[in-house]
């Protein structure tokens, strides 16, 4: 059944067998206020690495019971990282999140060879899950937070992650937009290059699962007006669930834009490991934390 809203995918996930997710350093009030919202909500169970007494603490301060959790005690963050990292490796766990620790030592953890969470030709990308109130569906796009500037392989590949994700969302045949600033294959433009070369392997069946087209501009994949005025008809047009930004740039902006000044809700997940990672922004909402959680179990 397909997923409209993000209370359709809180109630989903309250419905499937609980998974597990770790908390990498779980020793800050930030990422334990989230996490135990969605302890409570039956979302999830949680295991903390961590000093265990920082832990206690940022506990006691939010006034959490520990005896919620499963409390892995380490020494510092690089052991924190690493037992954390051992029990998604050993398949204790079906997620992992980060706490304190820096977003660069998080995603290196994640690409250490030695840790086989990341396929030899696989890459990591943001995925990120909209609702906004001037769209009429969730919207799903690509990447916001991790690929400074995607080549074609890898939008490839980031296609696929969001494939994955709309299916997850119980979407058949999520129709995706490759976009550009048009819908006229310009040579000299990598991104309108780049969205007819997927379109096609699309065509031919090299990408399944999904209707994709492209070069299209932002305007006429989200909006039916946009595409009849400028007479471009695609069944993606106006109407699409998912799209794959050209850059880091286009895709953050995105974001911040819709939900800063849009008041729209996001979860975002990083897609391409062994199990979907928790990497939230210091500027996300308690709400968008939740959301981010509740993604990572459903695709889990």
């Amino acid at each position: 059944m397909e997923i409209h809203n993000f209370n359709g995918l809180l109630e989903a996930v309250k419905k499937q067998s609980k998974r597990r997710v770790v908390a990498v350093n779980g020793v800050d009030v930030s990422t334990l206020g989230a996490l135990n919202e969605a302890v409570d909500l039956g979302l999830v169970s949680a295991i903390l690495t961590g000093d265990r007494s920082k832990i206690e603490n940022s506990c006691r301060e939010l006034h959490i019971d520990t005896g919620k959790y499963e409390i892995i005690d380490a020494q510092n963050e690089r052991e924190a990282t690493e037992k954390a990292i051992e029990l998604i490796h050993d398949g204790y766990a079906e997620m992992i999140m980060k706490g304190m620790l820096s977003t660069d030592k998080f995603m290196k953890a994640l690409l250490k060879k030695e840790f086989g969470l990341v396929p030899s030709r696989g890459i990591l990308s943001h995925v990120s899950v909209m609702e906004s109130p001037n769209y009429h569906k969730l919207l799903i796009f690509s990447d916001a937070g991790v690929i400074p500037y995607p080549d074609l392989q890898q939008k490839i590949l980031m296609t696929g992650y969001l494939i994955r994700t709309a299916h997850a969302l119980g979407i058949g045949l999520p129709k995706i937009a490759v976009i550009a600033p048009t819908e006229q294959i310009i040579i000299s433009i990598q991104s309108c290059m780049d969205g007819a070369t997927i379109a096609k392997m699309s065509e031919h069946g090299q990408i399944e699962g999904a209707l994709v087209d492209g070069p299209m501009a932002l305007d006429v994949a989200i909006c039916r007006e946009s595409a009849a005025i400028k007479g471009f008809t695609s069944p993606v047009a106006g109407n699409a669930d998912c799209l794959l930004f050209p850059n880091i740039d286009a895709a953050n902006v995105f974001y911040k834009t819709n939900s800063k000044l849009c008041k729209a809700q996001m979860a975002g997940v990083i897609a391409g490991a062994k199990v979907p990672a928790i990497v939230s922004s210091r500027g996300d909402s308690e709400k968008t934390k939740l959301n981010s959680i509740a993604l990572a179990s459903l695709i889990s």
